[in-house]
């Protein structure tokens, strides 16, 4: 048996170290865009469940219910939702309707003075109001807005 001991060279685990780094440099951004696309589509499909309930509210009554009681007076609308807001849709409409997006902002809803047409919207990723371009987006940021049920600013494709 010769004096030589078995096992690996430093050059053997630098290599192999390479290699972990260099797939963690690809891996770790496609991960991270896929968190906040989940958080988007978290935020779709909570979005369609309160408009789901407000339509249902809306046939039952003939307009759309206001977004929060506070103190008896009903708040303004295009307000954020708050933990009394839909107070009217539960439990009927809806079990718990969601108030957050899928960042944990709140989310905001409008109802026109008639009462006959409404808007719910998550700020996005950064929480800031941002113009709306009406169609698709390809930025976490901007706003995701659903309206009379539809979508009319929504995030598709490859996001930034």
């Amino acid at each position: 048996m010769s004096g030589r001991s078995r096992g690996f060279t430093l050059v053997e685990l630098l290599i192999v170290i390479a290699i972990i780094g260099i797939l963690a440099a690809i891996a770790i951004p496609n991960l991270l865009n896929a968190v906040q696309r989940g958080k988007q589509k978290r935020t779709m499909s909570d979005m369609r469940a309160l408009a789901t309930a407000i339509e249902a509210y809306h046939v039952d009554n003939s307009f759309f219910p206001t977004a929060s009681c506070v103190g008896g007076l009903y708040t303004t609308a295009g307000t954020v939702l708050d933990q009394g807001s839909f107070s009217d849709l539960t439990p009927t409409y809806i079990a718990s309707p969601p108030r957050h997006d899928g960042w944990g902002r709140p989310l905001v809803y409008a109802v026109d003075n008639g009462f006959s047409r409404y808007n719910i919207r998550s700020y996005g990723r950064d929480g800031s109001p941002s113009a709306l371009v009406c169609g698709t987006t390809t930025d976490f940021n901007d706003d995701i807005l659903f309206s009379n049920g539809t979508f009319l600013q929504w995030p598709e494709g490859s996001q930034q």
